[in-house]
């Protein structure tokens, strides 16, 4: 598997070294990518993969591996986010003709953008796993009481619910007409106020004792210092939760459509995979800790879900293990403009031709995340040939959007 670009190979000015699997990448991420490179917690070298972006606090589609130390921003705010899929006993020919209906019921059973479930009681079997984790927190930080209004009815009754931006639930048919759930969500704004609250701290910390550090995003916990093992707790928590309310929308999603289609099972085991987080793991024989920042794990023989946009194919993944990307490969296709600029260029028409044959939202408020501002998914698989092997090819029919 090639690297496209490799950046700091003689290790420069104690510069760690960037490999790079895609040459489509913008100065903006390859400065990003060089900040992180000046970093004395990197471990070997940082991975960067063919989705790879600029980001806010680190590049989207990097892969961070850092000795005794976590990088909160490059965690970011959405922590845990990722995604769930399924298999269903169903054929194409089995859907409605029309599946406008089966989005109604979706959009009713699953609160999207701002919305919450109106009753806690609702989400009670999915919150008792979270809730003492929760309890922990929200009892030792009381700043994060100040950041969401009623905090433990936030997190509660956001279980189980969409959030906005590229967040989307979908139905798609795969290379065989077998009928697929998709969605793609996160820990919603407990997880962002834990992600917001972290970030401030870390900073706070390194202005202390760090008067150098390349871009202030960067600021880290050390193992021993103040925060580490509060900062490991929440954000274990968080990735908890972001996992449970995959699970629980997708429960809710199978509710909603069952009494509309034929009677159908689950043909294969839900695959449910972060793709913004941090765990330990043991790579080039050091144990570290290992950042995904828009990149999922694809260890040999794991599967994996690589979503295009919302006119486009995606991927159900078999990991090959490649040490050099640190067993892990994309996350999705990858955004080649910002959101402000989709918007500029495209128009509302543009965005009813990208997504023609999709059931979804064609309104200029969904624009943002017109087909057109990400890049060509199948490039992207092309040049992850060495990380992953496609099992399933999907295309989406249905498109639920945050």
């Amino acid at each position: 598997m090639p690297v496209y670009i490799e950046l700091n190979k003689s290790r420069d000015n104690g510069s760690s070294p960037v490999k790079i699997y895609t040459a489509d990448i913008d100065y903006r991420a390859l400065a990003q990518l060089k900040s992180l490179a000046q970093l004395p917690i990197i471990h070997s070298h940082i991975a960067a993969m063919p989705d790879v972006h600029v980001g806010i606090g680190a590049t989207v589609g990097s892969v961070i591996p850092t000795k005794s130390a976590i990088i909160p921003a490059a965690v970011g705010v959405d922590i845990g986010c990722g995604m769930n899929a399924v298999r269903l006993s169903l054929k194409s020919n089995q859907l409605p003709d029309s599946l406008r209906s089966l989005r109604g019921e979706i959009e009713r059973a699953v609160p999207v953008g701002n919305a919450a479930h109106k009753l806690i009681s609702a989400r009670h079997s999915a919150a008792k796993e979270l809730a003492k984790g929760a309890d922990q927190l929200l009892d030792k930080h009381v700043k994060l009481n100040k950041m969401l209004r009623r905090p433990r009815d936030t997190w509660l009754r956001q279980l189980g619910t969409l959030g906005s931006g590229n967040h989307f639930i979908e139905i798609c048919i795969d290379q065989h007409q077998d009928v697929w759930i998709m969605l793609h969500s996160g820990s919603r704004g407990i997880g962002n106020a834990l992600g917001r609250y972290f970030i401030e701290l870390a900073r706070k910390d390194m202005a202390r004792h760090q008067a150098n550090l390349p871009d202030k995003n960067l600021a880290y916990f050390q193992e021993g210092s103040r925060h580490f093992s509060d900062y490991v707790d929440a954000v274990n928590w968080a990735q908890d939760y972001a996992r449970v309310n995959r699970q629980e929308m997708l429960n809710l999603v199978l509710r909603a459509i069952a009494p509309h289609l034929p009677e159908f099972t689950l043909t294969c085991e839900a695959i449910n995979c972060h793709h913004n987080y941090v765990q330990k793991e043991q790579h080039y024989g050091a144990d570290v800790y290992v950042t995904r920042k828009g990149a999922i794990s694809a260890r040999d023989g794991q599967l994996g879900i690589i979503p295009g946009s919302m006119g486009a194919k995606s991927y159900i993944v078999k990991g090959k293990g490649n040490p050099e990307s640190f067993c892990s490969c994309s996350h999705g296709a990858g955004r080649k403009m910002s959101r402000a600029a989709a918007v500029q260029k495209f128009s509302r028409q543009d965005l009813v031709t990208q997504t023609n044959g999709v059931e979804c939202r064609k309104d200029k408020g969904v624009l943002d995340e017109i087909p057109g501002a990400y890049k060509d998914i199948d490039q992207v698989m092309e040049h992850q040939r060495g990380l992953v092997e496609v099992e399933h090819e999907l295309k989406q029919v249905l498109c639920v959007k945050g």
